[in-house]
């Protein structure tokens, strides 16, 4: 008996089969609920605060007016679950704001936004490569001098290591070939913004990377589906797993898969099943 199969993938599912086939089952599959995790939510904060400074007239986009964007940032969040339900000592909280003002601040040293001509912000693109549905949010979409597009994804974790920017690097050209796909147009260039150090890694799409997303989907795809065949999801132990929600429940750790489904709470109601794998 096989195990259901995601309907679409985006570049972060991507990532998460390649680092730890396990970890991309209790997210993707079993779409098993994980803890608020302050990190993750400081980077919806900073994301949000940034578009709000986006959608500013371009001579206002000042750091006093991204630090005010981040405290309306705030407010919109207030009630979101991944904020509200963060357990932080009064210290931690003190920590955590001034952590995002941080790098609000930092991301005034990578351009200035007063230049920016955004088309698009937070823009979901789905489009259909052969077998597979891809899927991604960018973060920022915009024009160019030469009226070129241009992919802006804002990072505010730490800057990955050389082997861990190629693979960041390939979600950058699944964005580039969905903007070809649903826009009708290849970004002249698909820029990450580290705001942590900060640094900006930049890259130049071609039609040989763009077609090669198609080629590597599909290959993904059918390892997936493979996987979801036998229900054989391996864990892949490694320097992320001290952050891994899931690590309990990894049998790398002594942990028991099938004890993971206590994320979901006394008394939930179970999702419905994703569509069961089939030979193709």
């Amino acid at each position: 008996m096989g195990v259901g199969f995601p309907p679409s993938l985006s570049p972060s599912s991507v990532s998460a089969f390649k680092d730890c086939p396990l970890a991309f089952r209790f997210a993707y599959i079993d779409r098993l609920p994980e803890p608020p995790s302050a990190p993750a939510t400081k980077g919806t904060l900073v994301h949000r605060a940034l578009e709000l400074l986006m959608c500013r007239p371009q001579p206002e986009r000042t750091v006093d007016a991204a630090l005010a964007d981040l405290g309306q940032a705030k407010l919109d969040l207030a009630d979101d679950p991944d904020l509200a339900g963060l357990e932080l000592t009064d210290d931690e909280w003190e920590q955590f704001h001034a952590d995002a003002e941080q790098l609000v601040r930092r991301y005034f040293l990578l351009e200035d936004p007063r230049a920016v001509r955004p088309i698009g912000l937070e823009l979901k693109l789905t489009a259909q490569f052969g077998r597979v549905t891809l899927r991604g949010i960018i973060d920022r979409l915009e024009l160019d001098d030469d009226g070129q597009f241009v992919v802006t994804d804002y990072k505010t974790g730490s800057v990955p290591s050389e082997y861990a920017e190629n693979m960041r690097l390939s979600g950058v050209h699944i964005y580039a070939a969905l903007c070809e796909r649903m826009l009708g147009r290849r970004p002249s260039r698909v820029q990450l913004y580290y705001l942590s150090k900060p640094e900006a890694i930049i890259a130049t799409p071609t039609a040989q990377s763009v077609a090669g997303v198609e080629r590597r989907a599909d290959a993904l795809w059918s390892a997936i589906l493979r996987a979801c065949e036998r229900d054989d999801f391996r864990p892949h132990p490694g320097p992320l797993c001290d952050y891994c929600t899931f690590k309990p429940y990894c049998p790398a750790y002594g942990g028991d898969p099938a004890q993971a489904v206590e994320l979901r709470g006394p008394g939930t109601v179970i999702e419905p099943t994703l569509p069961l794998a089939v030979n193709s």
